[in-house]
């Protein structure tokens, strides 16, 4: 984050925002992950007349991987801007380029000016948890001779038993046909 050397103007701004801007509706459907969300144009409409009654302007600026969003107070000039981070899915594809951009645009303005849209997940899909539905392996399934495979090749049962859902019997026939 980069800021004014005196930021007093703009807190104050950002107070008079904070009391006037509401929450911001998930209005948009994501079909995908099929959940909602706060679609950039939905949040640029709440935004923009608490921004001007407080005074404040933001600007955002796209450069390679990365957006950096700029607050500012109109009468003092006093600024916050910060960076975001923007992966993309696909090289050199300008529509995947422009869905990054939206996306960060829309996280980076919530961050940065503290906008209620998202529920609070305590940050559980941060920590990309994912209930891992394992793969059944058994004498009959299409994997059983990559895994004697692997394991005649030095590879360890353990590892098996972590990836796949085996029994303990088709463990050992398979540590067994495996030459083990």
């Amino acid at each position: 984050m980069n800021k004014s050397q005196e930021i007093k103007e703009l807190a104050k701004a950002l107070a008079v925002f904070h009391a006037q801007v509401g929450k911001v509706k998930k209005e948009a459907q994501n079909p995908f992950f099929k959940s909602k969300y706060a679609s950039l144009s939905n949040i640029l409409d709440v935004i923009g007349e608490p921004l001007q009654k407080a005074g404040l302007v933001f600007s955002q600026f796209p450069d390679e991987f990365e957006l950096t969003t700029i607050i500012i107070h109109t009468e003092s000039g006093q600024f916050m801007e910060a960076s975001y981070g923007m992966p993309i899915a696909k090289e050199n594809d300008p529509q995947a380029m422009g869905s990054a951009i939206t996306y960060a645009r829309r996280y980076a303005l919530g961050a940065i000016l503290g906008l209620n849209i998202d529920e609070d997940d305590d940050g559980e899909k941060a920590m990309n948890r994912q209930k891992m539905v394992k793969y059944k392996l058994t004498k009959n399934s299409p994997k059983w001779a990559d895994a004697v495979k692997y394991v005649a090749g030095g590879g360890d049962t353990a590892k098996i038993a972590e990836k796949y859902d085996i029994s303990n019997k088709d463990l050992m026939d398979l540590a067994v046909e495996a030459g083990l």
